[in-house]
């Protein structure tokens, strides 16, 4: 389980972020919204041992985070990858930076769940579609199979059709695999329709932390019901019957 115990970063002397705690157990899916500026890529950050702390603790089952080798699926597919290496290269990178094997069984078994032409890594970042280049890093963040997927804005840079598409993938990678999964997203709807529970960030400080349910149907705070509503206002929710 990922434990994030009232955990403040501070930057000059601003606190980006502010006694924000949660939990996140294995298999379960933790959406992360707010608008921009709220804290979001800094939360990944801190669990990642990428911003220090100020303060308070994040672990994975009571051990350090680094300990379970959590990966990042980030919001630029393309520019997450060396443009000079192949894909089928950057994908093993975790397997070498970690002296282990690669199971070609494996790789075989994750480029069918997730759509991927075995051809498609052979070649380089600039060669493929966005689309592909973010299944490639979803391929990439689950090749040494880790126990917590980090996924930062991870269906901003495609388009609506290939969206759907690909949130539909990770949830069923993370059926297949179980691991635990924190999304920073903007788009409530896919926070809606695929996490169990929502936090809402606001200026660094968690406003509301509630299942998906529940924060569709009633938000338990204010800043909480402009963002339900202003996504009903889109049409990226639906009213609850």
């Amino acid at each position: 389980m990922l434990k994030v115990d009232r955990i403040s970063v501070r930057r000059a002397t601003t606190r980006t972020l502010d006694a924000v705690s949660f939990s996140l157990g294995s298999g379960e899916t933790l959406a992360v919204v707010g608008e921009s500026g709220a804290g979001k890529s800094t939360l990944i950050g801190a669990i990642l041992g990428l911003v220090p702390c100020y303060s308070g603790t994040v672990t994975w089952n009571a051990a350090p985070v680094r300990q379970c080798r959590p990966a990042l699926v980030m919001q630029e597919p393309r520019s997450a990858f060396n443009p000079r290496m192949s894909l089928r290269r950057s994908v093993l990178e975790p397997l070498v930076a970690q002296r282990r094997a690669a199971d070609p069984s494996r790789l075989a078994y994750l480029c069918r769940g997730l759509e991927i032409s075995p051809d498609l890594l052979d070649r380089r970042p600039s060669e493929v579609s966005i689309g592909q280049a973010q299944r490639v890093g979803i391929l990439r963040a689950l090749i040494g199979a880790p126990p917590l997927v980090l996924f930062d804005e991870p269906l901003s840079a495609l388009d609506a059709v290939t969206q759907k598409h690909t949130a539909r993938l990770i949830a069923q990678m993370q059926q297949s695999e179980g691991f635990a999964a924190l999304i920073v997203t903007h788009d409530l709807g896919y926070a809606a329709a695929y996490a169990d529970r929502i936090v809402v960030l606001r200026a660094g400080r968690v406003e509301e932390l509630s299942t998906a349910q529940a924060f569709v149907e009633e938000p338990q705070s204010a800043y909480g019901r402009t963002l339900r509503d202003a996504a009903f206002a889109l049409g990226a929710l639906e009213r609850v019957a």
